[in-house]
């Protein structure tokens, strides 16, 4: 029907051909990391009958971003105007709310081209049988997924990362090594006098440590971040099974990719001890930020919660009989494990019991694609290799839906690109798809539709507030509790208080 590679060509040609040259990066000195949802409509039903050779389907870009930073705590606002998150992979999820929301309301007007049938309920819809969703990034997600195995020869050939380029990226994992701050240096440096270590020099003077004792390591000693109560952590069974199978002669895994995401506050922590103990897997973690602390989940976080939850949000859960989930992930080439993905965006989940009617935890196809994205920080990193500038991440990022009205939005720190101090607040400094925009369209859409042909949780309802309507969703509600109190422990939740505007 597809392949991974169909769905990464489709994106890079979008990249290529729609979103203009403001916003992307430099490419001497500049990179970053794109998203997409594609949607994939097979022949109906009536269609296949009349035309039993022609099984063709139609995949077509519905939504678009790209981007690597996230604004700190201290930039956040109650009034729902910034972008918390720019990486692309949320910025893509954002503009396909857009989309979605677009696609309702060409559904209530009854247009036939909507992707949208009539449910069950009043007021309620659900998604042509014949359409389904991919979801396409061009980087494994920073967080969980991101802490992947390094076996001995991919070591050697791989250069370090600095912690710059950590930050930047959330380490949406380009190298073999984040390279630490003076003080973690100096705690790794102390914990690395219990191993043999033999140094290695790179090409650009940096060095790596390659771990030469025997690494099976099952379970390593951690503390929480009190330096109380020590749990114990598990090192991913990969990378067990990987040591166990050294005898054999397969490759040794001496080392993980490291992911700049750290963990959530008060929850277990990585035992940063050198080579493939460094990370604690399976843990839910917040980007990091430039000194000011973010309440952005991971990506992986965020995409095991959508394998759950759906990608439609709470507010668009009034009009849906089911969530909107994604069929497919696909990630362009670069560092990747399978078993690193379905740990972090099935496996986290899948015991979860007692969800509501329409939800369940899905088992999302995982694929890779082997074309490389133009703009990714390799494909940057091998035309500069002679180089002596530094690479940086693009400060910039791209939103585009497949809307009539305004489709691209280019945003910086988390307002529309030029917006000056001055203009902060004002409506021309808003993106499409930061809350306050995305509420506004869906309360445009609420008061568009009667109040006999609303549904339930809407009718006769005085609703005011963005918090009002999506603690009105009483099902993606409960959902999500029952998500939180099962698997996802520790999720920094956003405080009411910027929640609360209309």
């Amino acid at each position: 029907m597809w392949s991974a590679d169909e769905i990464a060509e489709l994106c890079y040609l979008h990249y290529r051909t729609r979103l203009p040259k403001q916003g992307k990066p430099d490419p001497n000195r500049e990179w970053t990391s794109l998203a997409a949802v594609v949607k994939v409509e097979s022949a109906t039903q009536r269609e296949v009958l009349a035309s039993p050779g022609n099984l063709q389907v139609t995949k077509e870009v519905v939504a678009m971003g790209t981007g690597t930073k996230c604004i700190g705590q201290n930039k956040m606002r109650k009034t729902g105007d910034i972008l918390n998150d720019s990486h692309a992979e949320i910025v893509a999820k954002r503009s396909f709310q857009r989309y979605l929301l677009h696609q309702m309301g060409l559904a209530v007007s009854h247009q036939q081209c909507s992707i949208f049938i009539p449910g069950t309920e009043t007021g309620k819809w659900k998604l042509k049988p014949n359409i389904i969703f991919v979801f396409f990034s061009s980087h494994t997600p920073c967080g969980d997924a991101s802490i992947i195995p390094i076996s001995e020869p991919e070591n050697q050939l791989c250069k370090p990362v600095t912690g710059d380029d950590a930050a930047g990226q959330s380490a949406k994992c380009g190298s073999n090594h984040d390279h630490l701050g003076p003080e973690d240096k100096r705690k790794s440096e102390k914990m690395a006098s219990n191993h043999i270590i033999k140094r290695m020099r790179t090409d650009d003077d940096g060095c790596f440590s390659v771990i030469t004792e025997d690494l099976a390591v099952q379970q390593i000693s951690v503390k929480r971040e009190d330096d109380t109560n020590p749990k114990s952590c598990q090192c991913s069974a990969e990378m067990q099974t990987a040591n166990k199978e050294t005898g054999l002669g397969g490759p040794k895994v001496v080392d993980v990719y490291r992911t700049g995401a750290k963990c959530v506050p008060g929850e277990l922590g990585d035992a940063r001890v050198p080579g493939v103990g460094y990370h604690c897997v399976g843990l839910l973690r917040v980007k990091p930020g430039r000194g000011d602390r973010t309440c952005s989940m991971s990506c992986s976080d965020k995409l095991a919660r959508w394998n759950v939850l759906g990608c439609q949000g709470a507010l668009l859960m009034h009009f849906l009989q089911y969530p909107v989930y994604l069929s497919a992930i696909v990630v362009g080439k670069c560092p990747y494990s399978q078993e690193a993905m379905r740990r972090a965006i099935i496996e986290r989940c899948q015991h979860i019991s007692f969800l509501p009617d329409g939800f369940l935890t899905q088992e999302v196809k995982l694929l890779q694609s082997d074309l490389r994205f133009e703009h990714s920080r390799q494909a940057i990193q091998e035309v500069q290799t002679n180089s002596k500038t530094k690479l940086v991440p693009c400060s910039a990022a791209i939103s585009w839906s497949a809307v009539p009205e305004q489709p691209l939005d280019v945003t910086s720190d988390g307002f529309r690109q030029g917006t000056t101090k001055k203009r902060i607040g004002s409506h021309q400094s808003r993106s499409k798809i930061c809350k306050v925009e995305l509420f506004h369209t869906f309360q445009k859409l609420v008061t568009s539709i009667s109040q006999e042909d609303l549904p339930d949780t809407l009718r006769m309802k005085t609703l005011e507030t963005y918090w009002d309507y999506k603690k009105a969703a009483l099902n993606y509600q409960e959902a999500w509790k029952v998500l939180r109190s099962q698997a996802l422990l520790g999720w920094v939740k956003n405080a009411k208080e910027y929640l609360h505007f209309t």
